[in-house]
């Protein structure tokens, strides 16, 4: 599989025609084909959006503001854990993201298929087995969401999706989810912990190894894959171009270099490990280019490519590209000359001052004022992984108990289908570059909403809104629209316009007009009056078993949920 094929899409999409859905290219082998929206950028703004550094932020605290810190760290908050820290300080709250919970539990079998550990039991200690491999990474990636959506209050497990799709590999092209399972919990260890070791332990991964063929990479024939893609997509990226493959932060030679450096490594099936070989591995001196400081890096044996990450981290340009990343990833994708010299480049001064640790730099960027900038809230359009586990947290959907790990994993795995249908996988970006939303310019963010995926995500939000939402292991998950207001304050449940403002500041980042909220009490109570509404919720909870009552504020509350998951504001964060 060629891995640098989106190398060769960006000239048709800054090229297509503003009038209809431009095509990308295929990749090779057939695969599905990308678009983009014809509404979608075509420039980036070259006018600064926000004068703000990363100053303290000193402004109003309350719900609004926690709702967009919690919507930018969590994966949909709900509204307890929104008013619960919006009654907390700001660095109280912050203080809780950076705090790393206890790893989970590893992911377990749930399919009779795979006979080598009892239901319920983890597979992965377990010899490697073909038969048994697609059910194994069918139970990963649906623990891995199911991380996600019971996550507490904290970064990690967004942080953990950043860092694979920082430091990607392809679970299909890998082949063996033990492998891959070892990679995730790497990445959740060192999620909120130091990007340099990230870096060291992601290199001699086995999963690594095998994604970028690091395995094969002898002295007579070092394979240039993982030299490459740490250069340029890992830790310094790519400078401006000064000659054929050249670049101020890398050359080709310093490419070449890497390689030899990295020879000698192989994935170890058996151990569900790496190991190094001396005998393959290059012993001569690596010279590096100018961008480096023309350094050059004698045999170190298998501590070599230690020293490789510490060259590389050294630059102070990849203190600059992973802070640019960062900024893409929680606050906005467009970095103008004002924010790269108010916010990213004190941002990576601050990274590099702690020795590359990133969770300083989080807990700043989190608590300055550009963060709560008004221009940088409800800005950011949700990828299919947010906007689907955002419906199923903030409106309270319940899905099967740890008890019942079939039906919980069959839940989780559904919900996986819906984000892949969106163009977002986990554990399968669509290149070593990651999802195109976060590095694709000028559209960036834009790419997640196209002809393809809108009716999806209308189609998930209508099916979790009806009566009869999805079953799945004789375990049915759906909104239930009377759980969910009754869970709200009395007054305001009872109270139309009360309750459609508390909705609409719970699902939608951005204040909706008078026009927009007087068109909700229309869906609401079409052509009747105020009081008719708390005349029937009256009726409902002093007779919550009487069918008539019940199916009258059902249908309404059913009604009002789903035009407002229809808004365009319901699709932002």
């Amino acid at each position: 599989m060629d891995r640098r094929t989106f190398l060769r899409k960006n000239t048709a999409v800054l090229t297509a025609p503003a009038t209809g859905l431009a095509e990308r290219p295929a990749e090779p082998g057939g695969a599905e084909e990308e678009t983009v929206s014809r509404y979608a950028n075509t420039a980036l703004p070259s006018t600064a959006r926000s004068t703000a550094g990363i100053a303290p932020y000193t402004g109003t605290w309350g719900y609004e503001q926690a709702a967009h810190l919690l919507r930018r760290t969590l994966f949909g908050p709900t509204r307890t854990e929104i008013v619960t820290a919006a009654g907390r300080s700001l660095t109280q709250v912050v203080n809780d993201l950076l705090t790393v919970p206890a790893a989970p539990a590893p992911p377990v079998n749930v399919s009779a298929t795979d006979t080598s550990v009892a239901i319920g039991s983890t597979w992965v200690t377990q010899p490697f087995d073909q038969n048994f491999e697609s059910v194994r990474r069918s139970s990963l990636r649906a623990w891995w969401l199911g991380q996600m959506l019971t996550q507490n209050l904290s970064l990690v497990e967004k942080m953990t999706l950043f860092w694979h799709n920082h430091f990607v590999i392809e679970f299909g092209d890998i082949n063996d989810a033990r492998h891959a399972y070892q990679y995730t919990a790497l990445l959740r260890q060192h999620a909120l912990g130091n990007i340099k070791q990230l870096a060291k332990d992601v290199t001699v991964n086995a999963a690594m190894l095998r994604y970028l063929n690091g395995n094969q990479s002898t002295a007579s024939a070092p394979n240039e894959n993982y030299g490459r893609e740490l250069l340029e997509l890992f830790t310094v990226g790519k400078g401006p171009l000064i000659g054929a493959g050249n670049y101020t932060t890398y050359t080709e030679a310093d490419v070449q270099a890497a390689a030899r450096v990295l020879t000698g490594w192989r994935d170890n099936q058996a151990t569900i490990s790496s190991y190094y070989t001396a005998s393959r591995h290059d012993t001569g001196t690596k010279v590096f280019s100018a961008a480096f400081g023309n350094a050059t890096i004698p045999n170190g044996g298998d501590q070599e490519y230690k020293t490789l990450i510490d060259l590389i981290f050294n630059q102070p340009e990849t203190a600059r590209f992973l802070v640019r990343k960062l900024y893409r990833w929680l606050v906005y994708y467009v970095i103008d000359a004002t924010t790269e010299q108010n916010v990213i480049e004190p941002l990576a001064q601050l990274l590099i001052q702690n020795g590359y640790n990133v969770a300083p730099v989080l807990r700043t960027l989190l608590s300055s004022e550009h963060f709560y900038d008004a221009v940088n809230m409800g800005c950011l359009i949700k990828s299919p992984l947010d906007f689907t586990l955002t419906v199923g947290r903030q409106l309270q959907i319940t899905f099967p108990p740890a008890s019942n790990p079939v039906a919980q994993y069959g839940m989780w795995d559904y919900l996986n289908s819906l984000t892949n249908l969106q163009q977002q996988l986990v554990g399968d970006p669509p290149n070593v570059a990651g999802w195109a939303a976060y590095y694709q310019t000028p559209q960036y963010y834009e790419m997640w909403i196209n002809a393809v995926t809108l009716p999806r995500r209308n189609q998930f939000t209508d099916q979790m809104i009806s009566t009869t939402g999805y079953t799945r292991n004789s375990f049915k998950i759906n909104i239930d629209v009377l759980a969910l207001v009754q869970s709200l304050p009395a007054a305001t449940a009872q109270e139309p316009n009360l309750l459609i403002a508390e909705l609409a500041r719970l699902l939608l980042p951005i204040s909706l007009t008078t026009g927009q909220l007087a068109f909700l009490n229309d869906v609401l109570l079409p052509g009747l009056p105020d009081f008719e509404w708390t005349d029937e919720w009256t009726q409902y909870l002093a007779a919550p078993t009487n069918t008539a009552k019940k199916t009258a504020v059902t249908t309404k509350l059913q009604a009002l949920l789903r035009t407002m998951m229809g808004l365009a504001e319901y699709h932002l964060s």
